[in-house]
């Protein structure tokens, strides 16, 4: 990667120097092999090389209009020159796609593309045309049936007078999707759907890209049928005119206003009044109306919210891409910074020296590398669950839905923990916006609620997860992760600390399962319905599915660091030891209160685990630089005067602060208007 030509500070060549791995070896891997590094680095290239994308100031200058039209104006210089590299790069591509043909790898990788190290470094503000890709696209794709892909997915992959958005969520309703009030009532004289929002509450609100940008969205709405409900559909509907980008007839629609990061977006609220579409503009591939009005039901209920699992899949990856931007941010600044000395008449150290700043730094780079190897597992999983999806078995979707709901719910809380976290390691100086933390956190945080509450999220893999405890007692056949819930057996506290982690982590997991389980019970005893024991037991429920999302992720992490050590070489393998050690007993620890309740652990066997974290800090110590080196982030993509490569944080803080507005002029006019008559008592 090319580097800027300034001098690289003292403490980072001596860190480089010192390291005993090669942060090129970890980006070759980190990649997935040195073709498709050098591919992305080209790419990177390719964009950083063209002054066209340059900002002409930081956008913490610009107002809420302004970023807008900025990130818009930019977006589509994006989306014209990623179509000409593609075709410099596969000339024979007939397509004229971006990233060639179209099916849901292509929009995975995509959505990657947008979301991930490129994405950021153009957009620090999110992608401002990412809901087209990320939900309408795929809706388009996994929804519609053989005629409907014909007629519309070539158009939005193309951008041929079509840029959409993906609209759920209502002002009045959010993840409680059954309880959306958009309605759309069928007209079989005319073959037409019309839609009506009845109440305030019922406006869609918070899409991305409904404000100003999308001209079509697919709408979740009740159907009606001669005054019969048939649940929640999609319905593919256009909002703004093709040619005039006005609102169509009937459509009430705008930009709901600044939020706390993601402002690229454009989130947007929308109305309808009696807004006709054609019948066959319901999306019909897992459910349908017959022009007669006849209702046809889909095969399965939970795929009417595939698109929702395919985001909830990515978001894993999102957040992991975020939280080692702040980790390497705070660890390249944790090296040049010096400040309090250890020893009285020593010089000041490096801060990184302090074990209590490599307390604060190095377990999340380990969360982020497990992360990573979780949102690999998870995507694969994904696809195969797809496949024998389309070959009508289903089996494994309920886990699949299980396991991205909990996944995406504790790996989002965590990250915004930890990339605050991080922000804190840097001290006064990661409070400015030129460190750039405010708008990795904002995009981290909004990941949070979106696609899903945290709550509502584990809640529902809490309901999978009671069911197959039940299973569990009926010796039925469990799905591969939740297996641990076979083993009754105590922990047998070994030499080998990680094991003993892991296995404690999932007995705290199973016995939070059954505890729920017999609160649910003792409710239904004492009269309650199913839905009120179920409320009354929701703290213990979705306590259940965080355990297991996090007794997952350490046995998932354990599991693909035996895969890995087979064909790393061995230093790296040994580093990616560390990291896993130092991230599952991060989460023990932070668990301690629970894995104390569950489990017969002695304090002599707590201590031995601490110490050997704390020795793991120390052993990770010489190789942190270089790690984050590999993750391979250009200096565009932090976006920050604290963590480039160089480490001259010192001049960029203060060069930075010299582009300030606020400082083109030696007097600012407030004084003579406010501040001078206030001086002089003429106020």
């Amino acid at each position: 990667m090319e580097r800027v030509s300034m001098e690289v500070h003292a403490d980072l060549q001596r860190e480089r120097a010192a390291a005993t791995i090669s942060s090129e070896h970890f980006a070759e891997w980190w990649a997935g092999g040195r073709e498709r590094l050098e591919e992305r680095r080209a790419l990177e290239r390719y964009f950083f090389d063209d002054p066209e994308f340059n900002d002409p100031k930081h956008i913490s200058f610009m107002s809420y209009k302004e970023l807008y039209e900025h990130s818009v104006a930019k977006g589509t210089r994006f989306l014209a020159k990623l179509r000409e590299w593609q075709r410099l790069r596969a000339p024979v591509d007939g397509t004229g796609g971006l990233t060639g043909g179209l099916d849901i790898k292509t929009l995975h990788d995509f959505r990657l593309l947008i979301s991930g190290p490129l994405g950021t470094a153009l957009f620090q503000q999110s992608f401002p045309l990412r809901l087209h890709f990320a939900m309408f696209l795929p809706t388009l794709l996994n929804q519609g049936d053989e005629e409907q892909k014909k007629q519309w997915l070539e158009r939005a992959w193309h951008m041929d007078g079509i840029i959409g958005t993906y609209a759920q969520t209502e002002l009045g309703h959010g993840t409680f999707i059954r309880g959306l009030e958009t309605r759309a009532d069928y007209d079989a004289e005319h073959e037409e759907f019309v839609l009506n929002t009845p109440s305030l509450t019922a406006y869609k609100w918070w899409p991305g890209n409904m404000g100003q940008t999308a001209n079509m969205v697919v709408v979740l709405a009740q159907l009606y049928i001669k005054g019969k409900h048939y649940g929640l559909q999609p319905f593919l509907v256009r909002i703004r005119n093709e040619q005039t980008h006005e609102p169509e007839p009937g459509i009430d629609v705008g930009d709901i206003g600044a939020k706390l990061g993601a402002n690229a977006v454009n989130n947007g609220f929308l109305g309808f009044r009696n807004v006709r579409i054609p019948r066959d503009q319901m999306l019909m591939k897992n459910a349908k109306v017959l022009p007669d009005g006849t209702f046809v039901k889909g095969p399965e209920p939970l795929l009417l919210y595939g698109t929702m699992v395919f985001v909830r899949v990515l978001i894993v990856h999102d957040v992991m891409v975020g939280l080692l931007q702040a980790a390497t941010i705070a660890t390249r600044y944790a090296a040049v910074r010096r400040q309090s000395p250890i020893e009285p008449n020593a010089p000041e150290p490096q801060i990184l020296d302090h074990l209590t700043q490599q307390a604060k730094i190095f377990p999340q780079i380990a969360r982020g590398v497990c992360y990573r190897l979780a949102a690999d597992f998870l995507w694969q999983f994904y696809q195969r669950i797809m496949q024998q999806l389309e070959a009508g078995n289903r089996k494994g979707l309920p886990e699949l839905h299980a396991l991205s709901c909990c996944l995406k719910s504790v790996c989002t809380q965590e990250s915004n923990e930890g990339i605050d976290a991080l922000r804190k390691a840097c001290g006064g100086q990661g409070y400015l916006a030129s460190a750039n933390f405010d708008n990795i956190y904002g995009l981290a945080t909004a990941a949070y609620t979106y696609e899903g509450e945290y709550t509502v999220l584990l809640l529902q893999t809490a309901r999978f997860l009671v069911r197959q405890y039940e299973d569990s007692l009926k010796r039925k056949v469990l799905p591969d992760s939740i297996n641990y819930m076979r083993d009754t057996t105590r922990l047998r506290w070994t030499k080998n600390l990680l094991a003993n982690a892991v296995r404690a982590l999932e007995i705290v997991a199973a016995s939070k399962v059954r505890v729920a389980w017999e609160q649910i019970r003792l409710e239904r005893k004492r009269g309650q319905s199913a839905q009120q024991a179920a409320n009354l037991a929701g703290i213990q429920l979705s306590t259940a599915a965080a355990a297991h999302a996090r007794a997952f992720l350490a046995r998932n992490s354990l599991r693909e660091l035996k895969k890995l050590q087979r064909n790393l070489k061995p230093e790296l393998g040994g580093v990616l030891q560390q990291l896993v050690e130092i991230f599952v007993y991060d989460t023990f620890l932070r668990q301690l209160g629970d894995i104390l309740k569950w489990n017969h652990i002695a304090v002599v066997q707590v201590t031995q685990l601490e110490q050997r974290y704390e020795q793991l800090l120390r052993d990770f110590r010489p190789n942190a630089v270089a790690l984050v080196d590999g993750f391979d982030f250009h200096d565009r993509v932090l976006g920050s005067t604290l963590g480039c490569y160089d480490g001259r944080i010192y001049e960029r803080l203060m060069e930075e602060a010299r582009k300030n507005p606020l400082n083109e002029e030696p007097v600012n006019s407030s004084f003579r208007m406010h501040l001078q008559p206030l001086m002089r008592g003429k106020l």
